[in-house]
């Protein structure tokens, strides 16, 4: 059975649905199982979920790619509503027999403290709840790939009229934000809809479950055995002592350099110094061609799994219409191949982005050698350590932005680049605070945060906490919905605070990575090649970071970054 799929051609495997996965798992469920066979067992056991989960992944990716292709769209409906659900029934039954065959392996502690997760979270009336979830994730997706204004006599899409915010002039920064935010509330009551189904499905699924609320079903869905609720807040709380002063020194800044009397959200993307807005690229082809240059230089091996993904067809980065919004990166696992789904228009946002998606498909290239799916598949991956990867590398290629190490800029720009990195970074803390702190309070209060107007004051609430500086007077409505354009918020709720947490390590050992390179990023490769056999403190320890919530940590990494700024500053 292992080498039974080996040449399984991606057109006939992407038309899999039951019939070609039950007997598999019936012939599992029927072996007999003990310690002297339970790695052949497990190999089989794994060689199925890896074709479950490219199956999945192939289909997702068709329907993101064009959110107006039917076909892709009703072929993952069947397969989600026909196939998965029995599938994760039969996986559940397997999850149960090993456990109840009390086998073990080495290295197996932490896939089987989540097994143990999952069967306890585990409900087959839920099933069908997550295929309406899923029906709900993609109608989101429909309502925001529509969004287009019309821009100068051209159809533009959102993601592209970010061009415009970078522009020097600050009427057409405002004129274009405002086509952009028109836009997007034409759907607030689309979204508010949505939003509500949401809040019903999720409160059913934690029911069913014998969960107290959702976020109690999240966080055993999630795994979060390394840290609590109240870890979260505590890490809002020092964000908002530590970070939200040094965003608030930055801004002031920027304010004084934009001779503006207050900021208004508008005004945020634009170079403060009033040179040209940067345009690293002019096309897909040219992005792609910098970004293998970069890879090769951070470490040889990440140039490799660079080209291979663009010799096999692997790469979908440019922006276009009915285009799913985001940017992500999914495993194939059959195949061992990652997938990077991402919407440039030529700012240096995309490139951030790239670097970013380039750190999960590395993940997933040195964790493909774990022998089980339950060590190193994209579901069992620790989000945490997941984003720590793709952060981390944002930050390791800095050095080579310019042109003479075959980058994108010259060596002002590529200053330039590394700057508006660092002051995002720092930015993003506060907006990760809200992000998750809204959620927390909307799964807390279950029926507050199921009215859409509670939660606009909620939000709203929120951004005058971490972002104060800020001025949204005239764009109130704007300022209320902007939990509708957080995508996490509506698909993959509680999945934020990752990201957080993620920049706290990965500039934890970018610190390292500036002291010695080659050693920085040994580590790094160490803790990617782990996937998800250790715990998050010691995969952190692996990577050369503390795990942590306090704001010493956070301290010592703001100092870090804020120098560094200072030092970029002075050279521009």
């Amino acid at each position: 059975m292992l080498n039974q799929f080996e040449n399984l051609e991606m057109e006939k495997l992407i038309e899999w649905d039951w019939g070609d996965f039950e007997p598999l798992y019936t012939d599992l469920n029927a072996a007999a199982l003990q310690e002297g066979n339970t790695p052949d067992w497990l190999s089989r056991w794994t060689v199925v979920s890896d074709l479950l989960e490219e199956v999945f992944n192939r289909l997702y990716v068709l329907t993101s790619i064009n959110t107006r292709d039917e076909n892709a769209q009703q072929r993952f409906d069947h397969f989600i509503e026909k196939t998965y659900p029995k599938a994760k029934a039969a996986e559940e039954k397997l999850r149960q027999k090993f456990l109840a065959s009390g086998c073990t392996l080495e290295g197996f502690k932490i896939p089987l403290r989540n097994m143990r997760a999952d069967v306890a979270v585990f409900r087959e009336e839920n099933l069908g709840l997550m295929v309406e979830e899923e029906k709900l994730n993609t109608a989101h997706d429909k309502i925001i790939g529509a969004q287009t204004v019309e821009w100068r006599g051209e159809e533009k899409t959102v993601r592209q009229m970010e061009v415009v915010l970078r522009e020097n002039e600050r009427q057409i920064r405002r004129e274009g934000w405002e086509r952009i935010a028109n836009r997007q509330l034409q759907d607030r009551q689309a979204i508010n809809h949505q939003w509500q189904q949401y809040m019903e499905l999720r409160k059913k699924i934690a029911a069913n479950a014998d969960c107290a609320d959702y976020r109690a079903y999240r966080w055993k869905v999630l795994k979060r055995f390394d840290y609590s609720p109240q870890d979260c807040k505590k890490f809002h709380s020092a964000i908002e002592k530590v970070v939200v002063p040094a965003v608030g020194r930055m801004m002031e800044r920027r304010r004084e350099r934009l001779g503006v009397d207050t900021l208004k959200y508008f005004d945020l993307f634009v170079d403060p110094t009033g040179l040209p807005p940067l345009h690293p690229f002019a096309d897909g082809g040219e992005l792609e061609k910098k970004a293998s240059a970069i890879f090769h230089q951070v470490a040889p091996r990440f140039g490799k799994y660079f080209d291979r993904m663009r010799d096999e067809g692997l790469l979908d980065l440019v922006n276009r219409k009915n285009k799913a919004d985001g940017g992500y990166c999914t495993y194939f696992s059959h195949s061992k191949q990652p997938f990077i789904f991402a919407n440039a228009v030529g700012i240096h946002d995309d490139v951030q982005t790239l670097m970013h998606e380039g750190g999960h498909a590395f993940h997933a290239f040195e964790s493909f050698d774990l022998p089980y799916f339950q060590q190193r598949s994209e579901s069992n991956l620790p989000t945490e350590i997941a984003e720590v990867a793709s952060m981390t590398m944002e930050f390791f290629t800095h050095p080579y932005f310019e042109a003479s190490k075959g980058g994108f800029y010259s060596s002002q720009d590529a200053a330039r680049a590394v700057l508006d990195h660092l002051e995002g970074g720092l930015s993003f803390w506060p907006y990760m605070a809200i992000v998750d702190a809204f959620q927390h309070w909307s799964y807390e209060h279950p029926q507050s945060g199921g009215d859409p107007d509670q939660c606009d004051q909620k939000w709203m609430e929120l951004e005058k906490r971490f972002r104060p500086f800020i001025d949204w007077r005239g764009y109130e409505d704007v300022l209320m919905t902007g939990w509708h354009r957080k995508g996490h918020i509506h698909y993959a709720p509680f999945y934020y605070v990752d990201y957080g947490l993620a920049m706290l390590g990965a500039v934890q050992i970018w610190g390292n990575y500036l002291n010695d390179q080659s050693a920085a990023v040994a580590d790094y490769c160490k803790m990617l090649s782990m996937g998800a056999t250790a715990t998050l403190p010691a995969l952190y320890r692996a990577a050369g970071a503390r795990f942590a919530f306090g704001e010493d940590v956070l301290r010592d990494a703001v100092s870090l970054m804020e120098g560094k700024m200072k030092e970029l500053d002075a050279v521009l």
